[in-house]
């Protein structure tokens, strides 16, 4: 039976939408003959020259780009884009400098900041020569140890204008996370904070800022932002200084960026690390610039003046993914908290969209589990707030699922483009995406990306077919500028090849369980790594938890396959609605409820309830290093939780040995 839509654009938003004058104008100008999405997208995987070369022309790339847009495109590693070009992501995101808005702070209900773009062009340029005054120089590593504040985006343009390469971490981050991380990289300059808010409460650093600086030797200087208190004891930190005095010597000038090739490094980002020492993961200056405008602009209708926001921390690629708003002209909205911050008294809602109504949001970005959890408290922001501007809803982090879907558009805002969305650090991107000229289907993704040769493997390597419900590997079978340069340390390239192309050779493999529908979107059904494979049958997680987490007293779920006789069997573990206990009746209605919806086979051999699931720092709940603890098989980089302590419960549960 054919899905009908959630929402439809109409004609006037087509025909106003960024992603129309672009395919005019490659109409026009390669005779590409695109009607529709459908049509530019295959011209866009046939044709990527002509495509890269409109992106960077159309979306206006400052920097040279040179005649030659791609040599070695049958190797994959090893292709090389735009090898003449000279540019700086900085200088892009810096283009404006007028008394505009370039960025909003809320930190909860605390702190309120506002930089006009002028301002914070002033800011970088004093950050930049104090980081030269510590001897950082193109091609040194400089390491954030921030929230998402302001400091944590002036800091990264003054690296990355100096062509020195940027990384970053979440200040809930342990001692021990923060050194798998940057001890790797060797940073010559740490930022970190005092401390920071979280529900209202203060949460100091200082302690561990002290640990990390002086066991990270490659440091010549410690800069401390305060947060918390105007001016914290440094006493204990070697070679602090507070941030106020790290630039206080220097008067904002002209910024000098240093032009550099379109593959120099710029971000190293990290796997998350929960299965070893995370792997340090590099992207270059033009492939983060040229694929983040495309996905601004062309997926997500991003413009000038623009409101965009996304909750994440500086430890998920969505922070990076944020800030390269800056490059389309549109304003940041920044925010560090819990998104559940306290609020006025007999106020519904949740702060974020107080924050969206404040600042006039235009893009709303958060996480599945964000979604999910509104729902279950039974919150209707679109009775509570205006959200009068709001035009865009990002969801990513996990599938989003198809009750959410519905969720969104009858309690938030029924015109809006809701835009499931799913990549990784791994391309600090994505492979599908929103599209403003598409309609919305329950449950799916829209598109695959534009540029992006997004496939679907079966276990022989063939491609599966568009709405044949048969499902298999996320694969890209082309080369993409946002792929990698490289990983930290692996001269030859030996960790980056075994990480995605070991599978299918000459192809990158993702490692998500997905399928391809009707409509030509997209359904994750989980990693593949995750997958279970009760009988020999290979089933997506997503699919149980979506059934399991409408019942209204389970809060969160986690599935697992377990190792049994010779076979898998399925393994449920609930956390329920405080109060309440897992009985037979609730496992009983689980049960049904997974078999009537799905198959027999999904139907969890044991389910266990606990009091909480284990998830990373960015939120992602980590099915594969239940099932080792489960197996009694060691977690390697326990550091990378956010809840490390909600591992001890799976550690020999006597209802698992029958």
């Amino acid at each position: 039976m054919e899905q009908t839509a959630l929402w439809q654009p109409g004609n006037e938003r087509i025909a106003a939408a960024r992603i129309s004058a672009f395919m005019a104008s490659v109409n026009r100008r390669w005779q590409a003959g695109c009607a529709d999405y459908a049509g530019l997208w295959r011209w866009s995987v046939a044709q990527p020259e002509a495509f890269w070369t409109s992106v960077w022309d159309e979306c206006a790339v400052l920097g040279e780009r040179g005649q030659t847009v791609l040599e070695n495109a049958d190797r994959m590693p090893g292709t090389n884009w735009f090898p003449q070009a000279r540019l700086n992501y900085a200088e892009n995101l810096l283009r404006r400098r007028d008394a505009a808005d370039a960025l909003i702070f809320w930190g909860e209900d605390k702190v309120r900041r506002r930089l006009s773009h002028g301002e914070l062009y002033a800011q970088v340029s004093r950050c930049m020569q104090a980081l030269q005054a510590a001897g950082v120089g193109e091609g040194d590593r400089v390491a954030a140890y921030l929230p998402n504040m302001p400091e944590a985006l002036i800091a990264m343009l003054a690296t990355a204008s100096l062509g020195a390469i940027w990384s970053s971490a979440s200040p809930d981050f342990g001692v021990q996370g923060v050194l798998d991380r940057f001890g790797q990289i060797e940073p010559r300059v740490l930022l970190c904070v005092d401390g920071y808010w979280y529900n209202g409460k203060q949460v100091d650093c200082l302690a561990k800022n002290s640990q990390i600086a002086a066991r990270m030797p490659s440091l010549v200087r410690t800069v401390v932002v305060s947060y918390l208190n105007e001016s914290p004891s440094l006493a204990s930190i070697p070679n602090g200084v507070l941030y106020v005095d790290f630039v206080a010597p220097f008067a904002a000038s002209e910024i000098r960026f240093r032009p550099l090739g379109f593959a120099h490094p710029l971000f190293i980002m990290f796997s998350s690390g929960t299965t070893g020492i995370p792997k340090c993961i590099v992207h270059c200056h033009g492939g983060a610039l040229l694929q983040h405008l495309k996905e601004h602009q062309l997926h997500g209708d991003v413009w000038p003046d623009d409101r965009i926001f996304y909750f994440t921390t500086c430890g998920w690629m969505m922070w990076n993914w944020l800030v390269s708003g800056l490059a389309s002209g549109a304003t940041l909205l920044l925010y560090d908290g819990s998104p559940f911050a306290a609020r006025p008294a007999g106020k519904p809602g949740t702060i974020l969209f107080d924050y969206a109504d404040a600042e006039h949001m235009t893009h709303f970005g958060t996480s599945a589990k964000f979604i999910d959890a509104l729902a279950k408290t039974g919150l209707r922001p679109r009775a509570t707030h205006r959200l009068e501007q709001l035009r865009a809803i990002f969801s990513t982090g996990s599938p989003l699922a198809p009750e959410s879907f519905d969720y969104v558009y009858r309690e938030i805002k029924p015109d809006l483009l809701l835009a499931s969305i799913s990549g990784g650090t791994d391309i600090l991107s994505c492979f599908a995406l929103g599209c403003p000229i598409l309609p919305v289907f329950r449950g799916e993704l829209q598109c695959r990306g534009l540029g992006m040769a997004v496939n679907v493997f079966d276990d022989e390597g063939r491609p599966t077919a568009a709405g044949s419900g048969e499902r298999g590997e996320l694969v890209c079978t082309a080369p993409f500028p946002a792929m990698p340069v490289g990983f930290w340390n692996d001269p030859d390239g030996t960790k980056y090849h075994a990480a995605y192309f070991d599978r299918f050779p000459n192809v990158w493999c993702h490692g998500d369980f997905v399928e391809l529908t009707a409509h030509d979107g997209m359904i994750i059904h989980g990693r593949s790594d995750a997958v279970l494979n009760p009988g020999g049958v290979r089933i997506g997680t997503a699919e149980i938890y979506r059934q399991v987490e409408q019942l209204p007293e389970v809060v969160e779920s986690l599935v697992i396959g377990q190792d049994w006789q010779h076979d898998v069997r399925v393994i449920l573990f609930v956390k329920l609605r405080e109060g309440l206990a897992l009985d037979e009746a609730l496992i009983a209605r689980i049960r049904q409820q997974v078999r009537q919806n799905t198959t027999p086979r999904h139907v969890p051999a044991k389910i266990l309830q606990v009091a909480d699931i284990p998830r990373t720092k960015s939120g992602k709940i980590v099915e594969l290093a239940v099932r080792h603890v489960v197996h009694g098989r060691p977690v390697r980089n326990i550091e990378a939780l956010a809840n490390p302590e909600a591992l001890d419960f799976f550690a020999g549960r006597v209802e698992l040995q029958s």
